[in-house]
């Protein structure tokens, strides 16, 4: 059974719907939820689902080898589930094919510093897109930029607006996150 972790910085309904999925599945386990938020929602999720939790500061991720550490002792895969903090150069460079994220929008458009939560479907509503949906991807030392594993998009009616986007960006996820993660643990060869 594969050991994945979660990153998460906010309320964490991503990461719970990981865990729960995974708590009923042979593929993996979501052993640690890691957070750089004390006051994150993410970690009484966690504790309500009996996974444990870590929190660190930008400055242990970055600046020591606290985190990397822990990872190559304790993880097969790394998910980020609204994480808003980029992940350091060696965590990248010893995971590289097991770093997965989620996108709220279509990329390549709209990613990038900056571009998370509601501010990705204020633009893309404020630039009168057709569409937005989600990107699932790996995670390279460029925001947004690693491979794109899964999309899945809608389309938006005119009269639509930002907290519209986000509910139906909030469906894609739940319904699609934890699988596509499944695939990815399944078709690699490790």
């Amino acid at each position: 059974m594969k050991r994945i972790v979660v990153f998460a910085s906010g309320s964490g309904t991503n990461a719970e719907n990981i865990i729960d999925f995974f708590q009923k599945k042979k593929t993996a386990i979501v052993t640690h939820v890691l957070t750089n938020n004390k006051n994150a929602k993410v970690i009484d999720r966690a504790n309500n689902l009996n996974t444990s939790h870590l929190i660190f500061s930008k400055a242990e991720l970055n600046q020591t080898d606290k985190i990397f550490e822990f990872l190559k002792k304790n993880v097969d895969y790394i998910v980020l589930a609204g994480f808003l903090l980029k992940i350091p150069e060696n965590i990248i460079k010893e995971f590289s094919g097991r770093i997965i994220n989620i996108h709220p929008a279509l990329l390549p458009k709209f990613g990038g510093k900056g571009m998370y939560g509601m501010h990705i479907h204020k633009t893309v509503i404020q630039n009168k897109e057709k569409k937005s949906g989600i990107t699932i991807h790996f995670v390279n030392e460029n925001y947004d930029e690693g491979a794109i594993i899964f999309q899945k998009s809608f389309d938006i009616d005119e009269n639509e607006n930002e907290f519209d986007v986000a509910k139906k960006i909030a469906v894609l996820e739940m319904t699609n996150f934890p699988k596509i993660i499944e695939e990815v643990i399944l078709n690699k060869k490790n």
